[in-house]
């Protein structure tokens, strides 16, 4: 159970048809990425709220008519999602606001690791607390289960920021880049696990210790468990599941949204009954059932820009 684990929450997974960059490019890009994140951030926070968000709308859009491949997988995803057919209008509003909503999250996420505390605070709510706390007592840990909505990584690190000991599995980017990013969401105290074979010691350490390890689990990265997935169906990935029944950790489902431009909700549901006849395909279909509902509340704030449904 152990390495099934381990493979299914740490392989990476390389997109399909991507070449493999020479290495003496790589080396010499490498170094610059990180400072141009750091600067980025740096103009981001000196342009107007006002305007910053306005940008997303044509940015957004230009995304959205440029890639052709990843509109087409949001085409066919928002129509699961709607119960429609990919040509349909209403499809294609729901998905161009999707990637427009997902600009502002990119913009969100730059600005966080140069928020205080109190602003953090200020740009966050949540209900369902409760529910959290009553899992941790418990003493086993905590898997919490999110969709790719709203913004994964400001709830992780309002979490922090309250005295949650949270831990994240996140794929690394190259060199410098990594590092900033990593900054950023260990900002609030946040501790991000590198995908890679160690990762799941690390996650099943955290969980004997009762933590806190947030999973974002819609789409497929590596081996997985099938599912029925707005009545198609789908590969998600199967170690949450995997690890919750290896140490009899609690299982939430949680849903980040944002109810204004860099202001967050996070909703956050009772645990899962979860017992020794549990399969990892049963919880994570239950898992998937409650994403369901999340996503059909608010479409074009779930990010799904890759094909992930069976024809």
């Amino acid at each position: 159970m152990r390495e099934r684990a381990a493979q299914e929450v740490t392989q990476e997974r390389r997109p399909q048809g991507a070449d493999r960059p020479s290495r003496t490019p790589q080396r010499r890009a490498v170094p610059l990425a990180g400072t141009a994140y750091k600067a980025g951030a740096r103009v981001l926070r000196a342009v107007p709220p006002g305007v910053r968000y306005a940008a997303a709308a044509p940015g957004g859009s230009a995304w959205f008519l440029l890639s052709s491949g990843q509109r087409r997988a949001a085409l066919e995803n928002y129509a699961a999602v709607l119960g429609s057919e990919p040509g349909d209008p209403r499809v294609g509003r729901v998905a161009r606001r999707a990637f427009q909503n997902y600009g502002r999250m990119l913009m969100d996420f730059l600005l966080l690791g140069s928020l205080s505390p109190e602003e953090l605070g200020k740009r966050m709510s949540h209900d369902g607390r409760e529910h959290l706390d009553a899992a941790l007592a418990r003493g086993r840990g905590v898997i919490m289960a999110i969709p790719h909505m709203g913004s994964w990584d400001m709830a992780g690190s309002y979490a922090a920021s309250l005295g949650y000991r949270v831990w994240a599995v996140a794929e690394k980017f190259p060199g410098s880049l990594n590092d900033a990013v990593v900054s950023t969401r260990e900002s609030f105290g946040l501790k991000v696990v590198g995908l890679g074979r160690s990762a799941v010691r690390t996650l099943n350490e955290a969980l004997r210790d009762n933590g806190v390890i947030a999973l974002v689990c819609d789409l497929e990265q590596g081996p997985g468990v099938p599912v029925r997935f707005f009545g198609r169906r789908a590969i998600v990935p199967g170690g949450p599941a995997a690890l919750a029944l290896k140490n009899g950790a609690a299982v939430i489902t949680a849903a980040p949204y944002a109810t204004s431009y860099g202001h967050y909700h996070v909703h956050l549901d009772p645990p899962m009954q979860v017992s020794g006849d549990d399969t990892r395909e049963g919880l994570m279909q239950r898992v998937i059932d409650r994403f369901e509902d999340f996503i059909r509340e608010r479409p074009d704030q779930w990010y799904a820009f890759r094909r992930m449904f069976d024809r």
